[in-house]
């Protein structure tokens, strides 16, 4: 069974898709795990749901995609997200990599490369893409060494930010990532390492307009100079975002967020 649980209107009312709107969807922590049939199966329900949207040009998996930090949940999660019938991009979260495991994020993205179209040609959990003008950018805030529930972007990944943000400067951002770094709940006060540092880097951009991330399961948005942060909850949720007038200085956000039952 399958219900809207929730809508959330940003700057608009609802819109049918038109030529200048871009709709991508986000999922977040699968916690895919081949030891566990149901999370398959979830899994499964998800992509099958999702496959029957209409004028998605993206899916992104943002963090905790699978439960523990093993090639063969990834290769299994890979196998299912293979099913959908369009791109696919993957964030990493707090339980996909371990280098105590012998599976860190040069591992990770290794598999990526060979099991996902998309990735290709993505050599680190940063990067970049495009799609109708509109730039994209994953930022890393995960741990291989000592793997840790609390997100760290550090100073080499905000450097190559800074960069990414001068370089595409004239383009509207919207940065994709696991670790919130505006609390989405009261009780999260300490979500992600330094996150001041982060938000000191976007207070002098003015081109990033949205940034949406995982990790505590809740649903929740808010403005912050200007920038709309999101976060969504745990799948078998996930959120379908439109961004209208994409093309001008500002853009409008809406979303629905679905349960897949």
């Amino acid at each position: 069974m399958i219900r809207i649980i929730f809508i959330l209107l940003f700057l608009s009312i609802c819109l049918p898709i038109q030529a200048k709107d871009m709709r991508f969807i986000q999922v977040t922590d699968t916690f895919y795990n081949t030891e566990n049939e149901q999370s398959a199966e979830s899994l499964k329900n998800v992509v099958s749901d999702i496959n029957k949207q209409r004028g998605v040009e993206f899916v992104v998996f943002t963090g905790n995609n699978i439960a523990k930090p093993t090639i063969d949940n990834l290769e299994g999660f890979l196998e299912e997200a293979n099913e959908l019938k369009v791109p696919y991009y993957v964030v990493l979260g707090n339980k996909d990599v371990s280098k105590q495991k012998k599976f860190g994020k040069k591992e990770y993205v290794e598999v990526l490369r060979k099991k996902v179209k998309a990735h290709r040609k993505i050599e680190s959990p940063n990067y970049v893409f495009e799609k109708k003008h509109i730039v994209f950018i994953v930022a890393d805030g995960s741990k291989d060494v000592i793997p840790s529930s609390m997100g760290y972007y550090k100073a080499d990944v905000l450097s190559w930010l800074d960069e990414q943000l001068n370089l595409y400067k004239d383009k509207n951002v919207v940065i994709l990532q696991h670790f919130p770094i505006v609390p989405p709940a009261e009780k999260e006060s300490k979500y992600t390492f330094k996150a001041d540092e982060y938000l000191k880097l976007l207070s002098r951009h003015n081109n990033v307009k949205a940034v949406f991330a995982g990790h505590f399961g809740v649903d929740n948005e808010q403005t912050v100079n200007g920038i709309l942060h999101v976060a969504t909850g745990n799948s078998p949720k996930y959120r379908i975002i439109d961004m209208t007038d994409y093309e001008t200085q500002t853009p409008t956000f809406w979303s629905v967020i679905k349960e897949v039952k």
